[in-house]
């Protein structure tokens, strides 16, 4: 069976990134470990995304919104390459792992960005440069209203500053001691659930200029390494290289 056409719709670059988005970046390096040919199409406004959102990967006519479900389609038209010598419960500590990331400390790294009054005009910049400057900071600010109720409602939001960083250190400490060593989680290659941690610290690590979020997470060496050496294996990097 021949490969679909794929092409992997990106958010794009901001603050020194090549892609904003851990998500997106987190499919790029899946798909180039694989092997697969595709394209990479940048769309800068994700209200233009089928679910509002970044990622999405066109297969020939077919549309695959959430990084997620991106993974499970690649792992259907590999024959299983994706999940290949992982164990039930190596796949149980990444999808854990994973998850910490997306539902829990991604969104102190939101807050980091977006509700810290010094950093918010990168945000203006970075995220809303599509729109005509005089409407710029008006539609950013209301962008950021969404943002804020929806940390609160997340739980996050209604903790103060020192406890968000809390929580982050004891996230922080949790995959640091995961990917302990100079390999990967689980094998002497890297695994899509490298990808979404490696993917995530990235951005972290490597934005400019940096958030708090940044100046607690460099206290965190080992962590550091690993996610340069995610980087260095696939040959897929969060920051711009020139």
């Amino acid at each position: 069976m021949s490969q679909p056409k794929l092409t992997l719709v990106t958010l794009g670059g901001a603050f020194g990134l090549q892609n904003v988005s851990p998500f997106c970046l987190k499919a790029e390096m899946l798909m180039k470990q694989l092997g697969l040919d595709y394209d990479i199409d940048v769309q800068p406004d994700p209200r233009e995304a089928p679910k509002g959102k970044l990622p999405y990967l066109i297969a020939d006519d077919r549309t695959i919104a959430d990084s997620e479900l991106i993974v499970e389609y690649l792992n259907d038209i590999t024959q299983g390459r994706v999940f290949d010598g992982l164990s039930a419960k190596d796949r149980a500590v990444g999808l854990a792992l994973t998850r910490l990331v997306d539902d829990h400390l991604y969104w102190i790294f939101v807050a980091s960005r977006w509700l810290d009054d010094e950093w918010f005009p990168n945000i203006v910049e970075g995220f809303f440069h599509i729109a005509p400057r005089p409407i710029r900071g008006f539609i950013a600010r209301q962008a950021r209203k969404e943002i804020t109720q929806t940390y609160h409602l997340q739980g996050l939001g209604r903790h103060t500053q020192a406890e968000q960083e809390g929580f982050a250190r004891r996230d922080l400490q949790a995959l640091q001691d995961a990917v302990h060593g100079d390999g990967f989680l689980f094998a002497d290659e890297p695994c899509v659930y490298d990808f979404a941690l490696a993917s995530f610290m990235a951005g972290v690590f490597d934005q400019q200029p940096v958030t708090w979020m940044t100046h607690v997470a460099n206290e965190y060496g080992g962590l550091k390494e690993y996610t340069e050496r995610v980087q260095q294996q696939v040959g897929v990097f969060g920051r711009a290289i020139q």
